[in-house]
């Protein structure tokens, strides 16, 4: 039997058993309403209290500035559509990047669309990065909120977002990042970021699907996008998902707790893969900063092949990967954010995520690069753009 490489932590990562044990009794033996009055319901309503404070904990916020949700998708729809409803009679105007994950995205046309919202999408460099000097200077009399990620979830550039933050709070402007990527990965910290708005799930540190938060500053208005009881101070409605909050607290719990560590181990692996890649495939690049990037991201491109095919094979040798985000794995286009960095359609194409875990070992790394060259040789001797480049004497050019 093949062995099985998992390596696309940053689509989604498996529960940790640690985090199962402490959801299970909330489903059975603890499973009361936390919003009825008596001892079933008080000792549920303690748990999403205590969950709601180990996220507090985790980006040194406040427990009551915590808002659970459905996930990131969720929170980054509540933070923008919240804040262009609150701050309507202030302004319109939203700032973002053009590498945003399509949360945001499609959020912010919706709200062209909708709502009269007018959106500025900054580019970015060659290494997907914004400059806080950009943002400053796309500020408007009517901008009403900035919305940068923490980090990218396809090529793992880490924005420059403590300045960023600098900037809106010189400016009075709301301060927004999705860091879905970014909690359990890097250091998180919302009063030194200068962050009035923060996206997170679970499922990207080893907790249950499902269930994520929104960070909300005290003061600032966001009016709840479900409506009916008075759960999570009239944010959102709806009887609380009580064992997905014990996950979600028990598993930033766990991953803040180690996180120099476990960092350390992945930055290591991360760059032997990298380096080893790069020396043994020919015509191939880097996507993303090379050392402001997550831990455990490693993004090439390799000219002359598809993407889909390599992932394939890939699959058949027990190499579980990606082309990009999980969210638009169905699309034949090319990664909106390859193209955002300059690449053209056919080398945006021949992409390929890796994403590390608490799992993966040095012998998965090994395996990867003895592996991975082969496949993309043999690919590229199918491949009519290959023997053309060998032909016209433009290979690598």
């Amino acid at each position: 039997m093949t062995k099985l490489i998992y390596l696309d932590h940053a689509a989604t990562t498996y529960v940790k058993p640690q985090v199962l044990d402490v959801m299970l009794p909330y489903f059975t033996e603890h499973f009361g309403n936390p919003s009825s009055l008596h001892a079933v319901g008080r000792d549920a309503h303690k748990a999403i209290d205590a969950a709601r404070t180990a996220i507090a904990k985790a980006i040194g916020a406040r427990p009551e500035e915590i808002c659970f949700t459905g996930g990131g998708s969720e929170s980054d729809n509540m933070a923008l559509k919240g804040v262009a409803e609150a701050y309507a009679k202030k302004g319109n105007h939203i700032i973002t990047t053009a590498i945003e994950h399509h949360a945001i995205l499609h959020t912010c046309e919706w709200l062209e669309k909708n709502r009269g919202c007018e959106v500025t999408y900054l580019p970015v460099d060659a290494e997907g990065k914004v400059t806080a000097e950009q943002v400053e200077a796309a500020i408007r009399p009517n901008t009403i909120l900035i919305s940068v990620m923490a980090a990218n979830n396809e090529i793992g550039t880490l924005e420059p977002i403590k300045e960023i933050g600098a900037v809106a709070k010189k400016h009075g402007i709301l301060f927004h990042t999705d860091a879905v990527q970014a909690v359990g990965a890097i250091p998180i910290d919302v009063n030194e970021m200068n962050v009035d708005l923060l996206s997170l799930t679970a499922h990207k540190f080893y907790g249950p699907k499902g269930i994520g938060a929104l960070y909300i500053r005290k003061g600032v208005r966001v009016p709840s996008l479900i409506h009916g009881g008075a759960q999570e101070r009239n944010r959102r409605a709806g009887t609380e998902n009580l064992a997905g909050i014990v996950g979600l607290g028990k598993a930033i719990e766990l991953a803040t707790g180690r996180l120099e560590e476990s960092s350390n181990r992945l930055i290591r692996l991360r760059d032997k893969l990298i380096d080893g890649l790069l020396e043994r495939i020919p015509y191939s690049r880097l996507n993303g900063h090379r050392t402001d990037r997550l831990p455990n991201n490693v993004n090439l491109c390799f000219r002359y092949i598809e993407g889909e095919s390599l992932l394939l094979r890939l699959d058949m040798e027990g190499i579980e990967g990606s082309s990009g985000s999980a969210c638009t794995s169905g699309s034949l286009d090319p990664s909106h954010v390859l193209l955002a960095i300059g690449l053209p359609h056919e080398v945006a194409h021949g992409s390929l995520r890796l994403t590390l875990g608490d799992g993966t070992t040095e012998e998965d790394i090994d395996y990867v690069l003895d592996t991975l060259p082969g496949i993309v040789k043999t690919l590229r001797e199918m491949s009519p753009l290959y023997d053309e480049a060998i032909t016209n004497g433009t290979l690598g050019k």
